[in-house]
């Protein structure tokens, strides 16, 4: 919209509807206008793979976390943390080290640092600190396997990403994303996004029509224990507010927001059992946005589709997980 071109610098956004019992494509919204040429608007921002996902991406360690025994009451230390060895605890290179030598010393959105913090909080408000740990816990390799089973296609080189992949360091597209959070939705069984339901030729003849083919991509236990999180109001409440964009009265809703670091990418993605739905706001041209969270730039519009969509699907609440 214009007020967020005026208020964040974003020109452009898109929108991806699933559902995730069957991985047909309900809505895809490639950008505000294709015929807008000068906000960048003939463009399928949607489908590009190229874009850096921020916290969304942490959904996909956490699982693998759980997947090895961890679980939402794991506590870990939200604590300024030096994680290269290379480097002392206060974030100077060691001796022998070359002094231009950059550490990795990241830091928490709002540079608050809260001591022993559960997983489930952890994730629920987005902590970075505490979703590095998860990934040292879970490991790289499974954590992008993880991804990878859940319909991320676009991270194939694991050498391309260290700690910096559960932050969002990694490039994916709002469909893989909104396609991969479906399986939460579908506890844990994936469907291949379909846009085609069917083609005839002139005589009425079917060519090709779609055939739901689901596959386990990660247990059930694992879907519903991250769908849990994510939908735990009162455990995001003190980084979102209790009346968030991600809250929906008496209904179960699971949302996360993501927000890279160089705020070039902003995301939510959501779901029910019935629906799941990512988007995404920013530039096609990769120019920085202002300096706020999602939650300002993109969580209003997908607050406000969300919204419609619930009246067209049943009140399904999420099953609870059984640990």
């Amino acid at each position: 919209s214009e007020e967020n071109i005026k208020n964040f610098n974003a020109k452009n956004a898109g929108l991806v509807a699933i559902d995730p019992k069957n991985g047909q494509l309900l809505v895809m919204v490639g950008s505000r206008d294709y015929f807008d040429t000068e906000n960048e608007g003939n463009f399928n921002v949607t489908t590009s793979p190229n874009r850096q996902p921020g916290s969304a991406f942490k959904p996909f360690v956490y699982a693998t976390a759980f997947e090895k025994g961890f679980t939402p009451e794991t506590t870990v230390f939200d604590l300024q943390t030096q994680f290269d060895t290379n480097c002392d605890p206060d974030g100077k290179p060691r001796e022998g080290t070359p002094p231009e030598y950059i550490c990795y010393t990241p830091t928490n959105y709002d540079e608050i640092y809260r001591g022993p913090i559960t997983l489930r909080e952890a994730l629920a408000q987005s902590i970075n600190i505490p979703a590095i740990k998860t990934l040292y816990l879970a490991g790289l390799r499974d954590s992008l396997r993880t991804a990878q089973k859940m319909g991320i296609t676009s991270l194939t080189d694991i050498n391309k990403y260290g700690l910096t992949l559960v932050l969002g360091g990694g490039e994916v597209s709002l469909v893989e994303m909104t396609s991969a959070y479906s399986v939460f939705a579908n506890e844990g069984k994936k469907n291949q996004v379909a846009a085609i339901l069917r083609v005839e030729d002139k005589k009425g003849v079917v060519l090709e029509e779609f055939k739901k083919r689901e596959e386990v991509a990660i247990s059930q236990e694992i879907a519903l224990t991250i769908s849990d999180i994510l939908s735990d109001n009162q455990a995001r409440s003190p980084a979102f507010g209790e009346r968030s964009y991600l809250y929906f009265d008496e209904r179960d809703v699971a949302a996360k927001t993501g927000t890279t670091n160089n705020y070039i990418d902003a995301w939510v993605v959501g779901y029910t059992p019935s629906i799941a739905v990512g988007a995404w706001a920013g530039n096609n041209d990769y120019t920085p946005m202002e300096k706020k969270v999602a939650g300002f730039i993109i969580a209003p519009l997908w607050n406000a589709f969300m919204r419609e969509a619930l009246k067209d699907v049943p009140n399904e609440p999420f099953k609870k997980p059984t640990k």
